[in-house]
């Protein structure tokens, strides 16, 4: 590691990375899916240039069994036949929290997103947006690099 560009915060802060990590964890084998987990964290990641994420999600996918040609087509869901209404809603909520800071949250979007998940998934949802946003704050601010192949 390199003192000078990288923290290794799993080490400087091991209690808060486990409670993430653990955090996670849950939100994989809870009601959503882990695969609508990864797409939203996929997705995020994106936004938000996590190049760390990035490679594990997109691998992780691809391990799920999701196709190449879908994991392209993410920047461009919206345009996508790839993504079903479940994963559009995710996304689109996903979206939407993401943008907390410069953009509001439209009055119907949480009407939007509910008509495909109930109120656990919802709050499930809302916990992986906040989640993967952290993992990304921790990975750019502290600069995780991108692990060798």
């Amino acid at each position: 590691m390199n003192a000078a560009t990288e923290l290794d915060y799993t080490a400087l802060a091991p209690a808060a990375f486990q409670n993430l990590l653990q955090l996670s964890t849950g939100l994989h084998k809870g009601p959503l899916g882990a695969k609508l987990v990864e797409w939203v964290s996929l997705r995020v990641s994106q936004i938000n240039g996590c190049v760390f994420c990035l490679d594990m999600h997109s691998t992780m996918l691809r391990k799920a069994g999701e196709s190449q040609r879908k994991l392209d087509t993410l920047p461009a869901w919206r345009e996508s036949p790839l993504f079903d209404a479940r994963e559009r809603a995710a996304l689109a909520w996903a979206e939407t929290l993401n943008a907390l800071g410069t953009t509001p949250v439209p009055h119907d979007a949480l009407e939007q997103a509910r008509e495909q998940f109930d109120e656990r998934e919802m709050a499930e949802l809302t916990f992986a947006v906040a989640s993967i946003r952290a993992w990304n704050v921790l990975n750019v601010g502290l600069r995780k690099p991108l692990p060798n192949a």
